[in-house]
């Protein structure tokens, strides 16, 4: 299915049956990308005394119980939940269905800017002025979403393990950056914008939200942040449309789908 679509005043097309799917599928008891050395998602089949919910083991059908930690087990979208003390949930903050948005590759560079807690020499950073360079030219119509792949950009992120592979994160100047541009849906490839190991500061959370003393701020209530997503080296930078898919869990996080669709000019 195509369409044509008006972003401000520009005319683009769109072909809805040409999707790129930016999750990591979720094999439970499989191969899965994990953070925090958490149990992997997993599945059981349900058994009672009178029932087994497995057609392999003589069941009528496959019935089973789904075990997972979002956060850790895959990609996954985050309200500001996550770190308020509100208990707000994805389900009643997250309502855009389709936003404009630009997808960036970059560079993780070595221990520049500034991070709280302090960087260390083997932290490798997003940084201020890596996005500047990708985003000067790029138009606040486009920037609702901000999707970022790093490089190097190896399919083992899609069953990376993060206590053995330390990943990149964002410096204090980069996410303001990012408030300053007018991102409302940040997603990225890497298990967290903060450094895994912060003594619990989750620095950029706060600024992304723009939250203090873990108090909730309406302003940006509806924002998200999706992380472990995995862009192909297919797709190729530039804007789309961005659908982020969750289900209706009344939590601050769930397993999310973002979907992209190319974007061109009439």
């Amino acid at each position: 299915m195509k369409a044509e679509i008006l972003i401000n005043t520009t005319k683009y097309h769109i072909d809805f049956s040409d999707p790129f799917d930016l999750s990591i599928p979720i094999f439970f008891n499989g191969d899965q990308p994990n953070t925090y050395a958490v149990e992997k998602a997993s599945s059981v089949s349900y058994q009672d005394d009178a029932f087994v919910g497995d057609t392999r083991k003589g069941g009528p059908c496959n019935f089973e119980t789904y075990t997972i930690t979002p956060h850790c087990n895959g990609t996954h979208t985050e309200c500001i939940g996550h770190i308020t003390e509100e208990r707000i949930s994805l389900h009643s903050s997250f309502n855009d269905i389709f936003s404009p948005s630009t997808l960036i590759t970059v560079q993780p560079v070595s221990h520049q800017e500034t991070y709280f807690p302090k960087l260390q020499d083997s932290d490798f950073v997003i940084t201020k002025e890596i996005l500047e360079n990708k985003l000067q030219e790029i138009a606040g119509d486009f920037l609702e979403g901000l999707i970022i792949r790093t490089l190097p950009n190896l399919k083992s992120k899609q069953s990376q393990d993060y206590m053995k592979n330390t990943p990149p994160f964002f410096t204090l100047e980069a996410m303001q950056y990012i408030r300053s541009r007018g991102v409302k849906h940040l997603l990225v490839d890497v298990p967290s914008v903060d450094r895994l190991f912060d003594d619990g500061h989750l620095s950029c959370h706060n600024i992304f939200w723009d939250t203090k003393n873990k108090k909730l701020n309406k302003h940006t209530s509806s924002y998200t942040i999706t992380e472990m997503i995995y862009v192909d080296d297919q797709v190729s930078d530039g804007n789309y449309l961005l659908n982020i898919q969750v289900p209706s869990f009344v939590a601050d996080a769930a397993p999310s789908r973002p979907i992209i669709f190319k974007l061109n000019e009439v």
